[in-house]
């Protein structure tokens, strides 16, 4: 007998492809992960809405569309090594590592990453790496990288040490915009492509303070 959690999730991948989200291995992964495990105690019963929640440290888990969204925009292959800048709750990168072969995800908030890094271990997401640091420098150790997903706002484009490290043809998914208020924006191959109206924390430069 399936439980609460479990039926929720599945009402949330129905309502995730009914919205557009096509992608046949994000939904996949969207199903399985549990997101009420990404949450603390006290907003786990509204994991599921469609809406970021907060998770300490004034920051938030990304609506599950955003979440979505922003896997399927890499239009990368199982095989594919990502980088994820903004890990957050860990959720984003539970997801990508469904999709994907790799994930080094980066956090400038120690607790944050922690925290991240714990939940991941125990669920058994074995593929991916999480690090406390500057997620603007990226990681050029790992590059290069197959795509690329910044769940922060930057003013006016991201990063050039990030479009660095992708690799030829690779994506960057990045917001871009003020105020916390922009647009989800796909960068490739040196164009660029606007995927809707987001609203994120920003981007930061630097560890946490």
């Amino acid at each position: 007998m399936s439980s609460r959690a479990d039926r929720e999730r599945a009402a949330m991948v129905q309502r995730l492809h009914a919205r557009g989200i096509g992608d046949a291995r994000v939904l996949d992964a969207m199903r399985q992960v549990p997101r009420e495990r990404f949450v603390p105690p006290y907003v786990a019963r509204a994991a599921y809405r469609d809406s970021p929640l907060p998770i300490g440290l004034d920051q938030t888990i990304s609506a599950p569309l955003v979440v979505a969204l922003s896997a399927a925009a890499l239009q990368a292959g199982p095989d594919a090594h990502v980088l994820e800048i903004g890990t957050g709750s860990g959720y984003g990168a539970a997801v990508l590592s469904r999709c994907h072969r790799s994930v080094v995800t980066i956090e400038r908030h120690p607790e944050l990453a922690d925290r991240a890094a714990t939940v991941l271990a125990v669920l058994g997401y074995d593929n991916v790496e999480v690090r406390t640091g500057d997620g603007t420098l990226g990681a050029p150790d790992r590059a290069p990288f197959d795509g690329i997903v910044v769940t922060a706002m930057a003013e006016d484009e991201p990063p050039r040490a990030l479009l660095d490290q992708l690799a030829p043809d690779a994506a960057l998914v990045c917001p871009v915009g003020h105020l916390g208020h922009g647009t989800l924006v796909r960068y490739r191959a040196g164009r660029s492509e606007e995927l809707g109206a987001v609203a994120f924390v920003p981007l930061v430069t630097g560890g946490a303070m």
